[in-house]
């Protein structure tokens, strides 16, 4: 057992929209992002997503609306609804999610990540 500082693991990666594993409980992932433009409509047919905005701010769009989540907030998008999120500047978010859990949903594209690395 051992604690996990964020800002220190944030500062081993740089690259955006290509989540790394911080952490595990009750078969869910704790992940770190950092997020910078506009990502990919998607949805997760089987999870609920939870994003937790560290830094920064980041939209989440829906075709009906939009959620503005600002630093110190999180949301939960629920199983099975399209979303697209969106970060103006690099913002740093921690998601916790099931091991299982694609983050580009259902659609595999160049942005998919197959192996999460742990950090």
């Amino acid at each position: 057992m051992s604690k996990v500082n964020l800002k220190d693991k944030f500062g081993l990666f740089s690259e955006h929209w290509t989540p790394k594993i911080v952490g595990e409980l009750n078969g869910q992932y704790v992940k770190l992002a950092k997020v910078q433009g506009d990502f990919l409509w998607h949805s997760h047919e089987e999870e609920d997503e939870m994003f937790l905005v560290v830094k920064g701010a980041l939209t989440i769009h829906f075709r009906d609306r939009k959620i503005d989540i600002e630093e110190g907030e999180f949301f939960i998008v629920p199983k099975g609804v399209e979303h697209r999120p969106e970060a103006s500047e690099e913002t740093h978010v921690l998601l916790v999610e099931p091991k299982t859990t694609a983050h580009t949903g259902t659609l595999k594209t160049a942005l998919t990540v197959e192996h999460l690395e742990w950090i």
